[in-house]
């Protein structure tokens, strides 16, 4: 039977190795920054035209956001005008998240269809106030394709609100490891 110092040391290394955070390095300890600089456009009008709905109401009535869920499937342009060239979609949903404040939790999943990033993702997560602050930030929490293993945080702003619809500036910082896997 191990002493008592030896089984007090072993014990400690096992909570030791669960208690601490993961890391992951490239070989070189190296990660690669891109930023990326595309435009949301968002239509939430009602109609086959919206591309935002709400799917479920809050539970608690229509003073409360709390509990409220939604959908998105946004188109993403390179520029911010309607007719620049599609290259990808904005999807997610947002959940009411807050009691006293319209605060929502949101998951987004950026899909790239088209450019050199083409058949990528990202996925982006965090809080968001209704009406929200002048930039929101959310963390990257992962990735494909040439993203695979991303981190990082996007910021997204408001630059234009015509009827029924509103365009966004969503500026993504990526951190990718330069080594691939």
């Amino acid at each position: 039977m191990a002493s008592s110092p030896s089984l007090l040391l072993l014990l400690a290394a096992v909570l030791l190795a669960f208690l601490s955070p993961a890391t992951v390095h490239s070989s070189s300890g190296e990660l690669k920054r891109t930023h990326i600089r595309v435009y949301v456009h968002e239509r939430f009008s009602a109609g086959p035209n919206a591309t935002v709905a709400t799917v479920a109401p809050s539970p608690l009535g229509d003073n409360s956001t709390f509990g409220e869920v939604g959908a998105l499937d946004d188109e993403l342009r390179a520029g911010p005008d309607a007719a620049s060239p599609l290259v990808g979609r904005y999807r997610g949903v947002f959940v009411g998240s807050d009691l006293e404040e319209d605060n929502y939790i949101s998951a987004i999943t950026v899909v790239f269809d088209a450019g050199k990033h083409h058949g990528s993702t990202l996925s982006l997560q965090g809080q968001y106030s209704f009406p929200g602050d002048d930039t929101l930030e959310r963390a990257i929490v992962g990735g494909t394709g040439r993203f695979r293993m991303a981190q990082g945080y996007s910021l997204l702003k408001v630059v234009d609100t015509p009827p029924e619809a509103s365009v966004f500036q969503l500026d993504l910082f990526v951190f990718t490891p330069r080594d691939r896997y």
